[in-house]
């Protein structure tokens, strides 16, 4: 699986410190110290597309809402086809929540 490449204790910490935020707000105060504006505005921009092709937008439908290249939407497109099902277990999660 693709996911082993990725472990390591340095992101472990980096993942255990985003799961001890306890809410939207401590998130917004952890990511505005930890990550530029345009890094951040890129992962929720990712996500956003993810969700648009799951609810099944055309890629002209995405990119003129997003602002997303279409190189961006084929990388998400991908990763959502052949992937780990990141954005599976979050997007319904957060459906859920809806």
């Amino acid at each position: 699986m693709q996911i082993d490449k990725l472990r390591g204790e340095a992101l472990d910490n980096l993942f255990d410190a985003i799961l001890s935020l306890k809410n939207r707000e401590e998130c917004y105060q952890f990511f505005d110290d930890i990550a530029t504006m345009g890094e951040i505005q890129s992962l929720a921009q990712r996500l956003q597309v993810a969700k648009m092709l799951t609810e099944g937008y055309t890629y002209k439908a995405i990119e003129k809402e997003t602002k997303a290249s279409t190189a961006t939407i084929s990388r998400v497109r991908r990763c959502i086809d052949y992937g780990s099902d990141g954005y599976k277990l979050v997007l319904e999660r957060t459906m859920e929540k809806e």
